[in-house]
């Protein structure tokens, strides 16, 4: 959805990566099960480790930026010896290339968001993880334990980190009552005054819609969509198309459109509805009826990762209720620590609530996060569209 480091546009700038950061465009986010169960990876039958070893004194990650900033990376430096190098990157597909072949012995970890989670699963580039090496692991929130977009029969190829859900956002003076449909995003009364992401996974989002309102379809999963099902959510994105304002790349292109009256609805995450309303911008924002897609980060580790107990390392800190809580609030996302929230409200007063940290299961349910699609659709057939189909289709709709 958009870039992860433009997702906060003008995001602070954190660790020297090991080589130029990248300002590239695009990125890449459920179920608390495991995911189907499907031809097994290739990296499957891995044994991962049973007890962390001595470090290695390095650590080499591809991120998102925002993802290794000083503030906890120093502290984890002094504690562990193990010295931090991030490489920042622009997008998923970037990310999947970098692991390409295992990371190539030269990177150990990355921070992969759901488009790109199962094609490093299924790409051999990543392994399983002992998730009884990270002792907050019991601490997480249960959607986040063994999500579909990071375990697969039973086999966890990473440890989740922090998520976000897809809102509608919308203007109170436009709509003195909160609407309870995504319909309004395809209503032509608001021609010229709706904005959506500029994103191939908005595809999903269409799905969704019409996986409650046009049941005949049988759409059972957003993201796993056989062609006459994704043929109707792509009409339905190509219907829209004239109602659009802009389809937003950055969340500030967003804040920018609803502080100057240019739109009036759209799809955004909470930290454009947190900006806005900060600024006095009268806007609130909803799950609707239908429910909402939404993104989860994984720390997932390479197959051929050349410093696997720093990376244990990491993986402990990083889901450590205090750092968790300082990631969430840098960078405008949700901890999957459930214990994360009292320290979230210890840096912030508020931000436990504004970013659905304490959001009880039912919240959860209602949210539908990223996850790689695949002509694999988990139920023994392979007629579904994988994710090349979605980003051709994508630049068919947006022109």
């Amino acid at each position: 959805m958009g870039d992860r480091l433009k997702r906060l546009a003008g995001a602070r700038q954190t660790v020297t990566g090991l080589s130029l950061v990248l300002l590239l465009a695009a990125c890449g986010g459920t179920t608390s099960n495991p995911g189907p169960a499907a031809s097994q990876p290739p990296t499957a039958g891995m044994k991962p480790p049973t007890a962390i070893g001595a470090g290695e004194g390095q650590l080499n990650l591809i991120a998102w930026e925002g993802y290794a900033e000083k503030d906890w990376v120093q502290p984890f430096q002094q504690q562990t010896g193990c010295q931090v190098n991030a490489k920042y990157a622009g997008s998923s597909d970037e990310m999947v290339t970098l692991m390409a072949n295992g990371g190539g012995g030269q990177y150990d970890m990355v921070s992969a968001s759901g488009d790109a989670d199962l094609r490093l699963i299924y790409g051999g580039d990543v392994k399983p993880v002992n998730v009884n090496l990270v002792p907050d692991y019991s601490n997480f929130q249960a959607q986040f334990k063994s999500p579909s977009f990071n375990t697969i029969n039973g086999i966890h190829y990473g440890v989740s980190l922090q998520w976000g859900p897809n809102v509608l956002l919308y203007n109170k003076s436009q709509f003195p009552t909160a609407p309870t449909s995504w319909s309004a995003i395809y209503d032509a009364k608001y021609k010229g005054q709706v904005t959506i992401p500029n994103n191939p996974i908005q595809i999903a989002d269409a799905a969704l819609y019409l996986m409650k309102t046009r049941s005949n379809l049988g759409i059972t999963d957003p993201y796993e969509l056989t062609q006459s099902q994704f043929d109707a959510a792509v009409n339905l994105l190509k219907t829209q198309r004239p109602l659009i304002k802009k389809y937003w790349d950055l969340a500030s292109q967003e804040i920018s459109l609803f502080t100057n009256h240019d739109v009036v609805i759209g799809a955004a995450w909470p930290y454009q509805t947190n900006t806005l309303q900060a600024a006095s911008v009268p806007v609130a924002d909803t799950i609707p009826a239908e429910g909402a897609t939404g993104w989860a980060d994984t720390w997932m580790l390479g197959t051929k990762a050349p410093h696997p107990n720093c990376a244990y390392q990491w993986y402990k800190w990083i889901s450590t209720p205090h750092v968790q809580a300082q990631q969430a609030i840098f960078f405008g996302e949700t901890p999957v620590n459930s214990k994360a929230c009292d320290e979230m409200e210890k840096l912030q007063a508020g931000s436990c609530a504004q970013y659905h940290a304490n959001a009880p299961a039912s919240y959860f349910n209602t949210i539908k996060f990223w996850k790689t699609p695949l002509a694999d659709c988990g139920n023994g057939k392979s007629d579904c569209l994988p994710y090349s189909k979605w980003q051709t289709a994508w630049t068919s709709i947006t022109g």
